[in-house]
């Protein structure tokens, strides 16, 4: 009975440890260049029109801000057709799609995310003077 109940209160002890949530994430705010952001934006927002529909009939709400990648990234939506809302107004009869956005750096590298109610996006890139490269494959979660 004491070999079975040693392994079991070892496997409960480790069960209960975790790693804590912002241990992959940079708490300071990460500053790239122009050409960077907008080589990320571009193929951000190329990668979203992939997923979430037409650009005739999408209107994409996003929250106020003007960082480089945030001008960036309306730019690049707009450039696909969507209608871009980032003062909250929206029509009565719009029903926008709600886009969130981050970017953080880790070694040495940057991880774009798009993040809409149906669908999040991420790719890590390399950074450049010139722009970026992606440096991962597109990571797409569906959700129900």
């Amino acid at each position: 009975m004491r070999r079975f109940l040693i392994p079991v209160l070892i496997i409960a002890f480790l069960s209960g440890c975790q790693t804590p949530e912002d241990a992959l994430t940079n708490s300071d705010p990460i500053v790239i260049n122009g050409a960077t952001a907008g080589a990320i934006a571009g193929d951000m927002a190329s990668r979203l029109a992939e997923q979430i529909g037409p650009a005739g009939t999408t209107t994409i709400k996003m929250d106020t801000d003007t960082s480089d990648y945030a001008v960036a990234l309306e730019a690049a939506l707009k450039g696909w057709g969507y209608a871009v809302i980032v003062d909250g107004k929206a029509g009565k009869d719009q029903k926008p799609v709600e886009l969130a956005w981050s970017i953080d750096s880790f070694n040495g590298q940057v991880l774009a995310r798009l993040t809409a109610p149906s669908i999040a996006l991420a790719r890590a890139y390399t950074p450049s003077a010139a722009g970026a490269t992606p440096a991962s494959p597109l990571s797409i979660m569906h959700r129900n």
